[in-house]
C-alpha cells in the first residue's frame, strides 16, 4: 500500500493495514455529526438504505409508497429508510515532552500513540468516514482538518509522521478548543499518557455531554507502571526542565503508584459514565491487541 504515491508511512505497515481492514467493519462509533455521509443512523430518513415497511396513512406522501408491495398484497404500505450521517473522527494526539518517554527498547510513547492514532484514522478513513489530527502542545505543531476516505490518507499520516515530542501542553484546553470548534460532535479520541494537572477529566465531561463519543488511551512505559527506580536521583521535569532531587525508596515507589492508579480509575469510571472507552497500553505491548481492544469498546481494568 502506498500514501501519495511513496512507501507507507512506518506508522501503517502492511501486516498493521490487514489487520486493520478486518477490524474497520466492526468499529462502531455512537457519535453522529448530522452532515451527508455513508454511515447509516439509527433515525429514519431518506437515504437509499431501506429500513422496514409501514402501513399508509391519510397525509403521507405517496411518492414513498411501495407500489410493487401494494400490487402483492393489496395492503398500501410506504417505504421506511435509514438516514445517512456523516461521522467526524477527531484525534488527539498529545505532544508534550513528556510523551518523549522511551522504553527500554528505545519505543517512545509519542511512537505508540502515533501509531495508533494512524490506525484508528485508518479505520475511519476506510469507512469513508472523515478524520482529522489535533496535536496538543505548546509549540506550533501540524494539524490535519478533517478529510474523507482512503484519499485523505497521505494527509493524515504527514501529520502524524511531522509531531515531534516537545514543550509542554493543557490537555483540558486542547480538548476544549475541540469541541468549540466542532460544528457537531463526533468521535473524540484522546492519545496520552495524562500526566497533566489541568482539569483534564471536567474538559472530558463537558465533550461528552455535547454528544461527542469519547475515547480514551492512556500510553505508558513498563518502568512508568512498574517503576525499577531506587535510591538518591535528580530527576528533571521534561516539559518544564526543572530538576528534583528526591530518594526513591519503597514508600516512595507506592506512593507515586497510588496516584498513578488514582489517575486510571478517574479515567475509567469517566468512560464507564460516559458509555465511552478507556484504554491503557504500554509501549512494550502489541498494538493490534490494543486496537481489537480499541473497536471491542473496552474499558481495561
Amino acid at each position: 500500500m502506498n500514501v501519495g504515491g511513496r512507501p507507507e508511512s512506518a506508522l501503517l505497515d502492511p501486516a498493521f493495514v490487514r489487520e486493520l481492514e478486518a477490524l474497520r467493519r466492526r468499529l462502531d462509533i455512537r457519535a453522529r455529526s448530522g452532515g451527508a455521509g455513508e454511515h447509516l443512523a439509527k433515525r429514519r430518513g431518506g437515504s437509499a438504505e431501506f429500513h422496514e415497511h409501514r402501513a399508509y396513512a391519510p397525509g403521507d406522501d405517496l411518492r414513498r409508497m411501495d407500489w410493487a408491495a401494494y400490487a402483492r398484497t393489496g395492503e398500501p404500505v410506504l417505504k421506511l429508510f435509514r438516514a445517512e450521517e456523516d461521522v467526524v473522527v477527531r484525534l488527539v494526539c498529545d505532544a508534550s515532552a513528556s510523551l518523549g518517554a522511551c522504553d527500554a527498547e528505545g519505543r517512545s510513547k509519542l511512537g505508540v500513540a502515533k501509531r495508533l492514532a494512524a490506525a484508528i484514522g485508518f479505520m475511519a478513513l476506510a469507512r469513508s468516514e472523515r478524520a482529522s489530527i489535533l496535536p496538543a502542545s505548546s509549540l506550533r505543531t501540524n494539524e490535519c482538518p478533517p478529510v474523507r476516505g482512503r484519499a485523505g490518507l497521505p494527509a493524515l499520516v504527514r501529520s502524524l509522521d511531522a509531531i515531534e515530542a516537545a514543550g509542554g501542553t493543557d490537555l483540558a484546553r486542547a480538548i476544549d478548543r475541540v469541541v468549540r470548534q466542532s460544528a457537531r460532535p463526533g468521535m473524540l479520541v484522546v492519545i496520552s499518557d495524562f500526566f497533566d494537572p489541568g482539569p483534564v477529566c471536567s474538559a472530558l465531561r463537558r465533550a461528552a455531554a455535547g454528544g461527542h463519543d469519547v475515547a480514551l488511551i492512556q500510553v505508558l512505559t513498563p518502568d512508568e507502571i512498574e517503576p525499577t527506580f531506587e535510591g538518591d536521583l535528580a530527576l528533571e521535569d521534561a516539559e518544564t526542565g526543572e530538576v528534583v532531587e528526591v530518594t526513591i525508596d519503597a514508600s516512595a515507589v507506592e506512593a507515586y503508584l497510588a496516584r498513578l492508579a488514582s489517575l486510571s480509575a478517574d479515567l475509567r469510571s469517566l468512560a464507564k459514565a460516559t458509555g465511552g472507552t478507556f484504554l491503557r497500553v504500554r509501549t512494550d505491548a502489541a498494538l493490534d491487541e490494543a486496537v481489537r481492544r480499541f473497536v471491542a469498546r473496552s474499558v481495561d481494568a
